[in-house]
This record gives structure tokens, C-alpha cells and sequence, in this order.
């Protein structure tokens, strides 16, 4: 896979100019990026449930198509769960500029390829690898954020700029190479976590390994059920479960035989995985 970092050089233009930018959706990502932009764009938000937009700051709040229509947005960014991605497009797209960029932050990219395709749109894709589960929002510093190649380059350099001020480290992938990143980073973690919430039991005093998965298992069980299965349908992500059967497999069969010179190999493999991914 021939995925790499965004270099500077690619990115050699800015586009800090004044934007009229709409996000749909006032949930928590909507919510980060409207705080985000709101001191350097004139910014809107399209949302249906007007509770959630009681704590927007500097930004105008739609809840009518027609309010989308008269803002004349120049990119719109959709923030809106996967499972409504593609029908929030579908609903506001009428209403937009015929020059108005619009864009995804999308952690699955599901269909969404054919779709900007068949549309006709100037469009960007991209997906902030880090979410407000577990991501300290405020330090962004050791997250990651993909940028799907195929998209407009306009668009694209707008969010190299803004991904780069909030410090994320950035990279560029086909929406190919993205699913395949997605099947590794997302499916993995995530499945590991079901089998450990599956075969847990109330402890009275756990330990501390314990309360750190407990947290994890809940924080990953309070995602969307749509997006948890989405991830776990990416069409690379049987391969991936396929490999931790595999290796639980060899595990029992270690501990079965009690095979001590077994079980030393199997630590120093797994400890020079995590020494290698990590960079020590």
C-alpha cells in the first residue's frame, strides 16, 4: 500500500481567506469544528434538533433548508453520523452554490466514493483519526487526520492548513488505502474489546488492568451501533479478526501444554511488535 505523509511541499498554497462554511450537524465532531473555525470563517450549522444547538458560539444556527440556501455556502463540512452521511447530502446538496465544496470527516467511507462521483460536486474526504471518546481535543499533538487523495485540491489543502495549525500529523491515502487503514487500526481494537466485554465478570476489586479495559470497552460501546458495524462490515476486516483467531489459536495451545519455552517466544514476539509500532 502506497500511502505516505503529506509533505509542505505538496501543500505550498493557503487558503486562510474568509469562507462562508456550513457543517451539518451540531453534534460532538460538528461542535469541534464550529470552535474550531469560527474565529477565522463566517460559519453556519444545519441542525434538526435545536436543543443541540443552544451552546454554539459565532456561528449562525439553521434548523430550514431554505436558511442553507440564503447563506450560500462556499464548502460544507458533514458531520452528521455515518448512517446519515450520504442522506444529509442528499437533502442539502439542492440548496448549494454550484461552485460550493462539499466534504466528509467520515470513519467509514462506505459508498461514499460512487457517490461524490455520480454527484458532480467539487468534494474533499477526510477522516480526524481521533474522536471525542478518547482524544483529548484540546492536545491534538499525537493524533493522526487522513486525507483522501482523490478529491478537489482546493478543498484538500484547506484541511492540510487547518489540520496542521490544530498540530495533527497528516496523511494522504486513496479511499482504497484508507478502508485497509481503517480495517487494521479500527476492527482490531474493537474487536478485542467485544471478546473482553463478551467474557467479563463483576469484580468486587478489580485490578488495575482491569478498570483500564472496563474504560475502554465502555467508551467504545457508547459509539454509534451503525458506525461499530460499518467498521466491522469493511470488506478488509475478516482478514484482520481472522488473524486474531488465529493467534488466540497458538495462545490456548501454549497454555494447554503448559509450554513454557512456548510462551517466552510468544512475549518476545508480541513485545517486539509493540516496540516496533510504537517507534522505541
Amino acid at each position: 500500500m502506497s500511502t505516505r505523509k503529506a509533505s509542505d511541499s505538496k501543500w505550498k498554497y493557503s487558503t486562510n481567506r474568509d469562507m462562508r462554511i456550513l457543517v451539518l450537524g451540531a453534534g460532538k465532531m460538528g461542535s469541534f469544528f464550529l470552535d474550531l473555525l469560527s474565529f477565522d470563517h463566517e460559519m453556519a450549522v444545519y441542525e434538526k434538533d435545536p436543543k443541540r444547538l443552544r451552546f454554539t458560539y459565532n456561528t449562525q444556527r439553521f434548523t430550514q433548508l431554505e436558511e442553507i440556501k440564503e447563506f450560500k455556502p462556499e464548502l460544507v463540512i458533514n458531520a452528521v453520523t455515518v448512517k446519515y452521511t450520504i442522506p444529509a447530502f442528499d437533502e442539502v446538496i439542492p440548496m448549494l452554490p454550484d461552485d460550493c465544496i462539499i466534504s466528509d470527516i467520515a470513519s467509514v467511507k462506505t459508498g461514499l466514493k460512487e457517490y461524490y462521483e455520480q454527484c458532480g460536486r467539487r468534494y474533499v474526504s477526510t477522516h480526524p483519526m481521533f474522536g471525542p471518546t478518547f482524544a483529548n481535543l484540546q492536545q491534538l499533538s499525537e493524533e493522526n487526520a487522513i486525507i483522501i487523495s482523490e478529491g478537489d485540491y482546493m478543498g484538500r489543502i484547506f484541511f492540510k492548513d487547518l489540520y496542521s495549525r490544530i498540530g495533527l500529523n497528516i496523511y494522504e491515502y486513496t479511499f482504497d488505502e484508507h478502508d485497509r487503514t481503517v480495517a487494521y487500526s479500527l476492527s482490531i481494537p474493537f474487536v478485542s474489546t467485544f471478546v473482553f466485554a463478551a467474557v467479563m465478570k463483576h469484580q468486587d476489586a478489580p485490578g488495575t488492568t482491569f478498570k483500564r479495559h472496563m474504560r475502554i470497552a465502555k467508551g467504545v460501546l457508547t459509539e454509534d451501533d451503525y458506525l461499530l458495524q460499518e467498521i466491522l462490515f469493511n470488506p478488509y476486516t475478516s482478514d484482520q479478526v481472522a488473524q486474531i483467531r488465529t493467534e488466540l489459536k497458538e495462545l490456548l495451545q501454549i497454555i494447554d501444554t503448559k509450554d513454557a519455552d512456548g510462551m517466552k517466544e510468544y512475549l518476545k514476539k508480541i513485545r517486539s511488535n509493540v516496540k516496533r509500532d510504537i517507534g522505541l
